[in-house]
């Protein structure tokens, strides 16, 4: 059962009619397969020209779905032999990063991302994919373990920023975020990112300074939260559509400002609509920006990172 957004109800009031006349078809002997046939016509056109004029902020809500795929949902689409790897050897486990060697095809990997939960229980657990500290520790552990043995590093990135409380700040959140970001440029092995559904602020390009960064169609990637924005230039959240469209956070906007490499098509409705087509459309778009940096020597693969972020904005 999908779960739709605000703007999706007059999506959402054409499919409850579809439901109701199958359900009278079902126990009838009447024959209204031709207006049912109607119906899922209209529909599927207002679904999709609906997502193809989405507004920045209605991209963000698409971006945050909460049936939109999760990291374990990645990984057992995408990956085989995954061996998850756990601690930062120094404090704790944190739940929100999650990393553990992997195969994606015939390649070798590490992959690490952001798990945000799927229920209740998940995201407390998984503290709705806001990394502590210790997690972006264990990101640097995991990416500097991929590259003494020569494995190319995935990150998946769905998170809408670091976890902002006092113990975090405590045991040296920043710290951890600048230390995790040069752990990324300075790896010695390709490095692919994905933006996957939120790329919040620090928390997300502290996985995301790669050779190449990919990111869903209806994804989004910002320096902070729409609503933290608009709380600073206009005193109120309610200004959260203004701030999105000024902040330009699309796939598409980014795209043109050289933030990113690729934009990955979602099927018609967004990822979590079709979730197997989007996890498969992923993976090959990975496969194919890792066969891009196949060969390239270590030298060549950070400067390779160092004139991407440098050139950005130039």
């Amino acid at each position: 059962m999908v779960s739709f957004l605000e703007f999706e109800k007059p999506i959402a009031e054409l499919e409850a009619r579809i439901v109701e006349l199958r359900a009278t078809a079902s126990v009838g002997d009447i024959n209204i397969d031709g207006e049912i046939a109607t119906l899922e016509n209209r529909a599927a056109k207002l679904l999709a020209d609906t997502y193809g004029k989405l507004t920045p902020w209605q991209k963000t809500q698409v971006a945050r779905h909460p049936d939109r795929p999760h990291f374990k949902d990645y990984v057992a689409g995408l990956f085989d032999n995954f061996m998850p790897l756990a601690g930062d050897r120094a404090f704790a486990d944190d739940q929100a990063i999650l990393g553990g060697f992997a195969t994606l095809g015939e390649r070798r990997v590490m992959v690490i991302g952001h798990e945000k939960g799927d229920d209740t229980a998940s995201r407390v657990r998984h503290n709705f994919g806001m990394a502590k500290p210790e997690g972006y520790r264990k990101a640097i552990r995991l990416m500097e373990l991929a590259d003494r043995f020569g494995l190319p590093v995935v990150t998946l990135v769905d998170t809408s920023g670091a976890f902002p409380g006092v113990q975090a700040e405590e045991r040296g959140q920043a710290e951890a975020i600048a230390r995790s970001t040069e752990a990324c440029l300075k790896l010695g092995v390709p490095m692919v990112a994905a933006v996957v559904g939120e790329g919040g602020s620090g928390g997300a390009i502290a996985l995301a300074a790669a050779n190449r960064v990919i990111m869903f169609e209806h994804a989004v990637y910002s320096v902070i939260s729409p609503e933290g924005c608009a709380s600073i230039l206009w005193r109120t959240a309610d200004k959260a559509s203004d701030a999105a469209t000024a902040m330009q956070v699309t796939a598409q906007h980014l795209k043109n400002l050289g933030v990113i490499d690729r934009i990955v098509p979602e099927p018609i409705g967004g990822a979590h609509r079709e979730p197997v087509q989007a996890i498969a459309s992923l993976g090959t778009a990975i496969e194919a920006e890792l066969d891009a940096l196949d060969g390239m020597a270590a030298d060549a693969l950070r400067t390779d990172r160092a004139d991407k972020f440098l050139a950005i904005g130039a």
